[in-house]
C-alpha cells in the first residue's frame, strides 16, 4: 500500500516525510484492520516528524485522527464487524493494570502506546488499531468532520476540563489551531466568555465568527482578567504571560505534548494569589466518550481544509506556517 513514513526526523520542508511503500498490515488477534478514508493533520504529527518527540519507532506512519471502516478482525475481536464505520486516536493501548489504569487515569500509564508513534498511524491506506481503543462515531457527520475531532477535539476538551473553568467564567485560549477551535465551541455552548490570544489574522477571524468576545495578538492582555486559561502554541514563552492574564486562583492548562522551554517564572507577578499551573497529558477513553457526545449535542463543527493524501508533506509544512485556520484533513487518494 502507499503510505507517508518519517524517513529522519527533520525539517518538514527538507523532506523528513516521505511517500514509501508498506505491505497492507496483518492486525492481531484483538485488533482492527481499518481502511483510511480520511486523517486529520494534528502538530503532533509535525513533532513526530521533526524530532520534536524522540523516535519511538524507526520509519513511522504518522496520523492519529482516522476516520475509516473496519476491513478485517483479528481472532479474539467481538462487538465489531467488517463494513463499520471506526475512528482511530492517539491513545493506542495502556497495560490496563498499573496504579494509573486502575484509578481511571489509563493516560498517566507507563506502558501507553500511542498511534502514529509507537504504531503506524492513517497517513496511508490502512492501519491498525485494538478494538479496545477503536471509537464509535456519532452518525450524522462525514468522514472529513470527524477526523479532528478524534484528537484535536479530545485533547481541547481534556485542556478544558484540567483549566477548572467555573460556570459562567471568563476563559483564554492561546493559539487557535485544531484543537482550540474545538475547544472554545464546547465552552461557548456551556456559557463561557471566550477571549482568543494568537498571532494569525485568519485565526482571529475565525475566533470571532465562532462567537469569541475578543480576538488579539498572542501577546496581548486580553481585555478583562481571565478565570481559566488553555495554552494550544508550543510556545514556552507564553507561559508566563498567560499566568500574567489571569485573575486570582486562575488556572493555565498546557496542552500540548511538546512545548519549547519556559522562561524563569516571577512568583510574585505569575504564581502568586494561587494560581495554578497544569500540564495536560494524553486523554483517556472516557476523555472521549464524553467528547463525542458532547459535540454531537452541541453541535460542535471543525473548520476543515482538505489534502489529498498524496500531498501529506505539504499539509504540515502548511500547518507549521499557520497558512490555514481550523483543522487539515488528508482525504484517501491513493486507492487504487
Amino acid at each position: 500500500m502507499r503510505a507517508w513514513a518519517v524517513a529522519e526526523p527533520g525539517p518538514v520542508e527538507e523532506g523528513a516525510l516521505r511517500s514509501v511503500e508498506k505491505p497492507v498490515p496483518v492486525p492481531g488477534d484483538d485488533e482492527l484492520l481499518v481502511h483510511v478514508r480520511a486523517c486529520g493533520v494534528c502538530r503532533t504529527d509535525l513533532h513526530v516528524t521533526e524530532g520534536d518527540l524522540p523516535v519511538h519507532r524507526p520509519g513511522v506512519t504518522p496520523g492519529h485522527e482516522v476516520v475509516g471502516v473496519v476491513a478485517g478482525l483479528g481472532a479474539a475481536v467481538s462487538g465489531f464487524a467488517v463494513g463499520d464505520r471506526a475512528g482511530v486516536a492517539w491513545l493506542r493501548r495502556t497495560d490496563g493494570t498499573c496504579v494509573y489504569c486502575l484509578r481511571g487515569a489509563e493516560n498517566l500509564c507507563p506502558r501507553s502506546e500511542y498511534t502514529g508513534w509507537d504504531a503506524d498511524g492513517g497517513y496511508a491506506e490502512y492501519t491498525t488499531v485494538p478494538a479496545a481503543f477503536a471509537h464509535r462515531l456519532p452518525a450524522g457527520l462525514d468522514d472529513v468532520a470527524l477526523a479532528p475531532l478524534l484528537c484535536a477535539g479530545i485533547i481541547g476538551y481534556r485542556a478544558l476540563r484540567r483549566a477548572s473553568l467555573p460556570p459562567g467564567g471568563r476563559l483564554g485560549l492561546y493559539g487557535f489551531g485544531g484543537s482550540a477551535h474545538l475547544c472554545a465551541q464546547v465552552a461557548l455552548a456551556e456559557g463561557a466568555t471566550v477571549h482568543v490570544l494568537t498571532r494569525g489574522r485568519a485565526a482571529r477571524r475565525l475566533a470571532l465568527e465562532l462567537g469569541a468576545a475578543s480576538a488579539r495578538d498572542a501577546y496581548e492582555a486580553p481585555p478583562e482578567p481571565l478565570d481559566s486559561a488553555i495554552l494550544f502554541a508550543p510556545v514556552g514563552d507564553l507561559v508566563p504571560v498567560a499566568l500574567r492574564a489571569l485573575d486570582r486562583g486562575g488556572v493555565l492548562a498546557v496542552a500540548g505534548i511538546h512545548l519549547s522551554d519556559t522562561p524563569p517564572l516571577n512568583y510574585e507577578h505569575e504564581l502568586f494569589y494561587e494560581r495554578e499551573l497544569r500540564s495536560v497529558t494524553s486523554n483517556t477513553r472516557e476523555d472521549a466518550r464524553e467528547f463525542l457526545a458532547l459535540a454531537a449535542r452541541y453541535d460542535v463543527r471543525a473548520t476543515t481544509h482538505t489534502y489529498p493524501l498524496s500531498r501529506a508533506a505539504d499539509a504540515l509544512a502548511d500547518l507549521e506556517a499557520g497558512r490555514f485556520d481550523g483543522a487539515a484533513v488528508l482525504v484517501n487518494d491513493l486507492n487504487g
